[in-house]
């Protein structure tokens, strides 16, 4: 008797667009690859985004003392990431004020610039990074302006209800988990490729490969600097 094959599981088709909805991904982005933006496009279609900010960090307060590049080359790389998706934009909003890169400073200025009556927005985070939510700058201040929309990450334990009830109890409505995607994708891996002289064509679109190639990035240590 042959064994029954599971059914791979439904794919719910998009929500309808809010108008005036808004989603945020920060991260240093070095470089920006196809798993950030396979998440952006995924909280963009599951929550109905009119558009979703990248928001690069001008020093990440999580990971201090890793090198990183230069913020004018991260920016590059984006722009040229999202180039033809009039949905994805560019915020230098964090590289502008410079300093450690706090996500509340940047909602502050966020709700500021766009009035108390537009809609509230998303912020887009991997489950690894709110397994560390709750030692954040402020982390109540953060759910009070936004919400947050959780996607899995490759190689880190997937957290639910049960964890939001324990870590951020009375906050649960204030999360949404996010059924994927799920590609197996790390900046890290893309810079030990570059720094080998291997190919990183596939991981990230291609004209970012090609601006990784032309400007030796990754290859040359004056091109990244210490975070404090």
């Amino acid at each position: 008797m042959s064994e029954a094959v599971a059914s791979p599981p439904a794919v719910a088709p998009p929500a309808p667009v809010v108008a005036g909805s808004l989603g945020l991904l920060g991260g240093t982005f070095d470089p920006i690859h196809h798993g950030h933006l396979a998440i952006a496009e995924e909280a963009r279609e599951a929550l109905g985004l009119e558009r979703v900010l990248l928001v690069p960090a001008a020093m990440p307060p999580h990971k201090p003392g890793r090198p990183v590049t230069a913020a004018e080359d991260r920016l590059a790389m984006l722009e040229l990431a999202i180039a033809g998706n009039p949905a994805f934009a560019v915020s230098r909003v964090e590289l502008d004020r410079g300093g450690r890169s706090y996500t509340v400073d940047t909602l502050e200025a966020l709700r500021a610039e766009r009035g108390t009556s537009a809609a509230e927005p998303w912020f887009i985070l991997s489950a690894e990074a709110l397994a560390e939510f709750p030692t954040w700058r402020r982390p109540d201040r953060i759910l009070e302006l936004c919400r947050l929309a959780v996607v899995p990450r490759a190689g880190h334990e997937p957290l639910d209800v049960a964890w939001l009830a324990a870590n951020l109890p009375g906050r649960e409505s204030r999360v949404r988990f996010l059924p994927g995607p799920l590609l197996p994708i790390s900046g890290s891996v893309v810079r030990r490729r570059a720094a080998a002289g291997r190919s990183v064509r596939y991981l990230v679109p291609e004209a970012v490969a090609n601006y990784i190639a032309e400007h030796r990035l990754y290859t040359e240590p004056a091109r990244r600097t210490q975070t404090p």
